[in-house]
């Protein structure tokens, strides 16, 4: 069986939250939803969990992180072409969030731009060619 990732992120609009990961390509699961989280899927094996404050205070007793103002994780999904890269920035940007907070990467073979959505969570979209990435790491 795979292996099953749950990315919690502390949000301040809930409602705001899930529709902006709806914009950029994720899906409700209402199973595990209610007023104070949300699980938005990716994929068969990747979800985020947006929970209010609130409910993310039950999960830590540290205090909840400014997203804004410190890094507290970054997070990064595969894209198939520099173009679905390109595509979910421009999605991301589209709905509320930042586009490229970080630099660009364009190593030819590895391709990579990041986004940030409305509570300051950044996200990073990577391309690579396999082939090429193994060619050029065996190089040097």
């Amino acid at each position: 069986m795979s292996k099953l990732i749950f990315v919690n992120l502390p949000v301040a609009d809930l409602p705001r939250s899930m529709a902006f990961y709806e914009a950029v390509g994720f899906t409700n699961n209402p199973q595990f939803t209610d007023n104070t989280a949300a699980c938005m899927v990716l994929s068969e094996t990747i979800s985020v969990m947006l929970l209010t404050h609130d409910k993310f205070r039950q999960f830590t007793p540290r205090p909840v992180a400014d997203a804004r103002s410190a890094s507290e994780v970054l997070v990064c999904f595969s894209a198939n072409s520099r173009a679905e890269v390109d595509a979910l920035v421009e999605k991301a940007a589209a709905a509320g969030g930042q586009a490229d907070p970080g630099p660009r990467l364009d190593h030819g073979f590895m391709y990579g731009r990041s986004y940030e959505d409305p509570d300051g969570h950044i996200f990073e979209i990577m391309w690579m060619d396999m082939d090429a990435a193994r060619a050029a790491m065996s190089q040097g």
